[in-house]
């Protein structure tokens, strides 16, 4: 693309940022949309505020931030919005007079991912499995969307109830229950849809033996689970998702939220609609890219 003076800037930032794929899916979105504007990763090792306000002295127009900033970001911010909040973290920053709004695109994200296979959220009793950032974030959008039971597996309970209770006083109609990994075959009869939120499983150069893990054993867990969503797109099978379609489930990995989330993140800064066939083009572009 041509760099000219009006062209405005988006970025990232982040601790690492070089293996980011959200360069390719804003610069091609931008490409295909005809908007004057370019996205770059910024790595930010430590003074995260001192990022995001000279980043608004910039006229930066929007910001992604990824892991570990997630959290450091907020007291940078001119506002927040009110999912965003609940949850605690926020990894979009939107413009506004007077310095940042920041979202969580990311939740947003996986509910349109969700939609895109057919997964209504508040039509699922629900399996969480996991209790860190990301799981806490998906409970969230459970409760947002009405699902009405949530149980969340985790390898220790205590961290999960404390997640629970939090559940409970925001959203006192959803059912939620605590459950050990070691329980999972004992979740309520009628909880059909798995979206597991660990890095188990995650390919990784430094321990090959990963990628052959799964974070539930029990195979009675398995056996009520009709859908399944594993955050992770490296391998695009888990182990997990795996067992999940061997018993006759369908599976899915998290690289449509990982579209969906820029892509949510694209149309907050730039107040527009990404029509789907701009989506369908950038997600080809991102499988080769994985696979790359």
């Amino acid at each position: 693309m041509e760099i000219k003076g009006t062209t405005r800037v988006l970025g990232l930032i982040g601790n690492p940022v070089e293996h980011t794929l959200s360069p390719l899916i804003h610069n091609t979105i931008a490409e295909k949309m005809g908007h004057d504007v370019i996205y770059v990763p910024f790595l930010v090792q430590e003074d995260v505020p001192a990022a995001v306000r000279g980043a608004y002295e910039l006229n930066v127009l929007g910001l992604n931030a990824t892991v570990p900033h997630k959290q450091a970001v907020l007291p940078a911010l001119a506002e927040i919005d009110p999912l965003a909040e609940k949850i605690g973290a926020v990894n979009t920053l939107v413009r506004t007079e007077g310095g940042y709004k920041g979202y969580n695109t990311d939740i947003l994200g996986l509910h349109r991912a969700l939609l895109r296979q057919g997964i209504d959220l508040k039509e699922h009793d629900t399996a969480l499995i996991g209790c860190g950032g990301a799981a806490r974030a998906v409970a969230f959008l459970c409760g947002d969307s009405g699902v009405k039971t949530l149980t969340i597996l985790n390898r220790t309970a205590q961290k999960a109830e404390d997640l629970a209770c939090e559940l409970r006083k925001f959203y006192p109609g959803m059912t939620v229950q605590v459950k050990t990994l070691q329980e999972a075959g004992e979740i309520l009869e009628g909880t059909d849809l798995a979206i597991q939120c660990t890095s188990v499983g995650l390919a990784s150069a430094k321990d090959p033996a990963a990628e052959t893990a799964c974070p539930v054993q029990d195979e009675a867990f398995y056996e009520k689970i009709r859908y399944a969503y594993d955050l992770i797109y490296r391998p695009a099978r888990t182990p997990f998702l795996a067992r999940v379609e061997q018993h006759g489930g369908r599976g899915y990995n998290g690289l449509d939220m990982l579209l969906y989330q820029g892509i949510c993140a694209y149309e907050l800064w730039m107040n527009v609609a990404v029509p789907e066939h701009v989506a369908e083009e950038v997600y080809r572009l991102m499988e080769k890219a994985v696979k790359a």
